[in-house]
Order: C-alpha cells, then structure tokens, then sequence
C-alpha cells in the first residue's frame, strides 16, 4: 500500500510521485537527516520531501531552514514572526522584501537557492541634476517598493550610478543587475557599465524604447545593437545593465558600481520614470519580453 504526495518543482518536470509507506531510509533518525539535509538547498531540502514520511517530517526542522537564512535575519521580521518555524521565516523572506536604511534599499531571498537580492532605489543612486527640478522631480508611483520615484522632465545629459558593497550579497555568486524603469527615450542608445571601482567594467548597449521590432538601431553612419526591454509581473519594465561574479570573504570588501549613459547625441529627454537598480542571482529568468 502507499501513499501519494504531489510536489511541485521549480524546474522542468514535477508532479505527483509515489512515496511506500517505508524507505531505507526510515532507518535513520530525523536529527540526522536535517544534519544531512541542511548542508544542500533550499530547492533540494523540498524535492527531499518526496523520499519518504521521515524525510517529509526532518525536512521543516529548524535546523536546516536556520541554515538557509542570513545571520541578520531577525532583524528582518516583523516581531509577529519571532516564534514562527525558521521555514515559515525563509519562505517569508522570499516573499515580502524587507526595507532596509531608511527605506532606500529592500533584501529578499531567492527562493530555491537562498540567495540574497537586492534592490537600490532611486533615492539611493548618484543621478545627474537631480536636484534642478527643470530636469527631475520626485513621484510617488503605484506598484513601486519605494515612497518615492525619479522622473525626468527636461534633461541633455541623463547619467545614473549605483554602487553596492560584496558584504551587502551572497558570495560565490553570479550576479545581474538591471535598471527597473517605466516610460523610457524612444531609440536613444544607452551607455551600460557594470564593475568593480577603480578596475575596467564590462560595457554594453540597450534602448528603453524602440520604434521598430529589431534589435539595431541606425544613428548617422553608426549602427547599434541593443537589449530589448522586459516587463515585470509588478507592473514595471527593466532591462539587464550587465554582470558580475561576487567573491565575497571577509577580506574582500570591494565595491561594484552600476552605470546608464546617454551623453553623446545631447538632445533633450524626458518622460522616463525610474524606480531603482535590482541585482539577484544572474540564473534567474523571472519576466518575460516585451512584444
């Protein structure tokens, strides 16, 4: 006789599998699965449910989950959720991002892997003649996980910087970061620059906004070729500014600065709402192409 279980996967596959009422592995005791258990992911500790009764119970142990959080996680949760399971608190982690220094930044956890993300808001940033409201103003704008976005009115030369510290992700770590933005210049090719300070960054173009379905733009006698833009499920678009790997280690405290630079064609630009800078784990693929 048995039973059946249904376990949903994150990745291709997934269903419902048959777990017998007994395993070989019912052998072992629950502390010494978790002991197991909590030196694999986030992802591997839920496809383990699926082996057998003893497994499905060891793996909401607080010792694996407990594993799987950032050291500063109570600082992170509402006091609502200091008795909770340290697997109720990862998964709430993952769901809700927390606003950290004063609302200018929010952290969460990618759910299959533990890995921190982060998002830097607009206030945060370096941008040029933020402060001349002829060039941009402060919005409040629905959707957004910040109390304020940065709009621009009337500006020739459009410059964004963002700067994050290794300490502030996860080691190891490839990751992404992407400008997240509504509206945008219409076939105005932007100048992305992701790297450590003070060393060579990577370089690559994109567009907020197209006029055509293909992916080159023809300015004069040069030809650009550029990202297209993505959408988000919260209602936002973003588009990728580039790359990197994060070493971490506590002797490693470099700094990587992201950058978007529209300055040689000097026209005037305006409309393009910007909320922030996102930087998560480069193997995630969450929004979809636009068009």
């Amino acid at each position: 006789m048995s039973e059946t279980h249904s376990v949903e996967s994150s990745g291709e596959g997934g269903g419902e599998i048959n777990v017998s009422d007994w395993s070989p592995f019912d052998t072992l005791t629950e502390d010494c699965i978790s002991n197991i258990v909590s030196f694999t992911s986030p992802r591997d500790a839920c496809v383990f449910t699926s082996v057998s009764k003893t497994f499905k119970s060891a793996v909401k142990s607080d010792i694996i989950w407990e594993k799987f959080l950032p050291l500063e996680y109570p600082s992170m949760i509402p006091p609502s959720l200091a008795s909770s399971s340290k697997m109720e608190i990862y998964f709430y982690l993952c769901n809700d991002p927390v606003l950290i220094e004063d609302g200018k930044k929010c952290v969460w956890l990618e759910n299959t892997s533990g890995k921190r993300c982060i998002m830097l808001s607009a206030e945060s940033l370096y941008i040029k003649w933020i402060n001349d409201t002829h060039c941009w103003d402060w919005i409040t704008s629905p959707g957004s996980r910040f109390e304020r976005v940065a709009k621009v009115n009337d500006v020739c030369w459009f410059e964004i910087r963002g700067t994050i510290n290794t300490h502030e992700l996860s080691p190891r770590t490839h990751y992404s970061s992407y400008i997240v933005f509504k509206e945008g210049f219409t076939d105005l090719p932007i100048e992305a620059r992701v790297g450590v300070v003070g060393k060579q960054a990577s370089k690559r173009f994109f567009c907020f906004d197209v006029s055509t379905d293909g992916q080159f733009l023809k300015k004069g006698r040069r030809t650009w070729y550029f990202e297209k833009p993505k959408e988000r499920e919260d209602g936002w678009r973003e588009i990728e500014l580039g790359r990197f790997f994060n070493k971490g280690g506590l002797m490693n405290s470099d700094e990587f600065e992201m950058s978007a630079i529209a300055t040689e064609l000097r026209h005037w630009k305006s409309g393009f709402i910007l909320q922030g800078i996102e930087i998560r784990p480069a193997t995630i693929q969450r929004p979809r192409t636009v068009g």
